[in-house]
């Protein structure tokens, strides 16, 4: 069963591209007591992707003064990541995680079994390990980091937040 809100979010474990460049094993629960933005994408050296990493890039230190930890993964390996980052993506200061296996997209359910691919998925996990808040993207159209951004906000203020809230106003709680 794939990933369901509400519900502890399904553990993974992996390599990844380290902000120092270097590879390393990492798996959700290092990062307990955190809130945990993972986001997944479809490949690496593709044309809407680097857009939505390079955002998320672009607001790491506000996610970071938020408690939260962006973690980035797609089905390529940690050297296609490490690639790519070398040649015209750029330094991520967040883990590029790899999923050759297949099995963390499977069970955040992004994954397009016949393709071998992520489709655009982004998860914001409570400091417990509960699955807050999923949003689901085909292929062809990036997502908003503001939104994501704003989502959590939401979410850590531990209150009722209507439509169109954002930080600084009023709950209804």
């Amino acid at each position: 069963m794939a990933a369901q809100v509400t519900q502890k979010a399904p553990e993974f474990q992996g390599q990844a591209v380290m902000p120092n460049g270097e590879f390393k094993d990492i798996k959700l629960s290092d990062y307990k007591g955190k809130w945990v933005v993972l986001f997944f994408y479809p490949l690496d050296f593709t044309f809407v992707c680097p857009t939505e990493i390079r955002a998320f890039n672009e607001k790491y230190e506000e996610f970071k003064k938020m408690n939260a930890e962006v973690i980035t993964a797609s089905t390529d390996s940690v050297y296609s990541h490490k690639a790519w980052q070398e040649n015209g993506l750029g330094k991520l200061k967040f883990p590029h995680l790899s999923d050759t296996n297949l099995q963390t997209s499977r069970s955040y359910g992004v994954l397009l079994e016949d393709q071998g691919i992520a489709l655009r998925g982004t998860f914001i996990i409570n400091p417990e390990g509960v699955l807050k808040h999923v949003t689901i993207n085909d292929t062809a159209v990036g997502r908003s980091v503001e939104e994501t951004q704003r989502t959590l906000a939401a979410f850590q203020t531990g209150k009722l937040a209507p439509c169109g809230w954002t930080p600084g106003q009023k709950t209804i709680n």
